[in-house]
């Protein structure tokens, strides 16, 4: 059995705080989580005799090291499912740029596998699973726009606005684990609820840490910074503004530097994967 075209759409972290670190050396954080409409594709091609395997290359990530690859290993030995898979990944997310693309690869990994092999298991299931490989990953797994506490799995669904994103990306590969290792970083940030954000505050701890270790992101921020309100997603190279209309997003994107990348998109409180998971499961 073939089954193609599942999703693993980008994040942006609308905002990040670092409010602590925990024993195990886990930061406690507060973000909010919107998805937008640009994402990597999965195929999977389904077996018979348990083998798991990555059928095409992706730069820069062995198939031992990829959170794909170990997503479907995982799911095949908790629920003890004598099926393997071949999967095929169209990458199109750029890695350490903080849009969520292994973590998200993983996620779509999990949800599509649970509905192809028949294994029944709840959301509550699959982000259980997801947690073990990383913290983004329940909430691609549940697939709906989120304000997150806890080291990122405390999971609050937010009705947003889904405004158009301009994202612009810098020629950098920003290391997350360095960036929370860092001994500059701000680790003691107020927390706040979340009618704080809907008002407006949108600090992310990691910036100061990031633009003084990455110049170039500073530069993105600083340039997308003179057209609107500008952010940085996550730990990473990714800077972004919002507008109200796409037409306005394409005027700064005409401006932007030949060096670098950048993309429109829209906003998305639900994932893309829950409408093709919808899909799927009509056929």
């Amino acid at each position: 059995m073939y089954s193609k075209n599942w999703p693993a759409p980008a994040k942006l972290n609308l905002m990040l705080r670092i409010t602590g670190r925990r024993d195990d050396g886990y930061h406690e954080l507060q973000t909010v989580f919107q998805f937008i409409d640009y994402a990597d594709s999965l195929s999977f091609f389904l077996r018979d005799d348990g083998i798991v395997r990555r059928i095409n290359p992706v730069q820069g990530v062995s198939e031992e090291q990829d959170l794909s690859i170990r997503a479907a290993q995982l799911l095949r030995q908790m629920s003890g499912t004598p099926h393997g898979v071949d999967i095929s990944i169209n990458k199109v997310l750029p890695m350490g740029a903080g849009l969520g693309g292994g973590s998200s690869d993983a996620a779509t990994v999990l949800v599509a596998l649970n509905h192809l092999w028949k294994l029944g298991l709840t959301k509550d299931d699959l982000a259980t699973l997801g947690l073990q490989l990383g913290a983004d990953v329940p909430v691609f797994v549940r697939g709906e726009a989120a304000w997150a506490e806890g080291v990122g799995e405390i999971l609050t669904p937010l009705i947003l606005p889904e405004p158009w994103f301009l994202v612009v990306i810098v020629p950098c590969h920003v290391e997350t684990s360095a960036v929370f290792l860092h001994e500059d970083l701000t680790r003691d940030a107020v927390p706040i609820r979340i009618r704080s954000f809907l008002s407006g505050d949108t600090e992310n701890s990691c910036a100061a840490v990031v633009k003084q270790a990455y110049p170039l992101v500073g530069k993105a921020l600083a340039w997308l910074g003179r057209h609107a309100s500008a952010r940085m997603s996550g730990t990473g190279c990714s800077v972004f503004a919002e507008f109200e209309q796409r037409k306005a997003a394409e005027a700064v994107l005409t401006e932007l530097p030949d060096e670098w990348h950048g993309f429109i998109v829209k906003g998305k409180n639900i994932s893309p994967l829950m409408n093709r998971l919808a899909q799927a499961k009509t056929l």
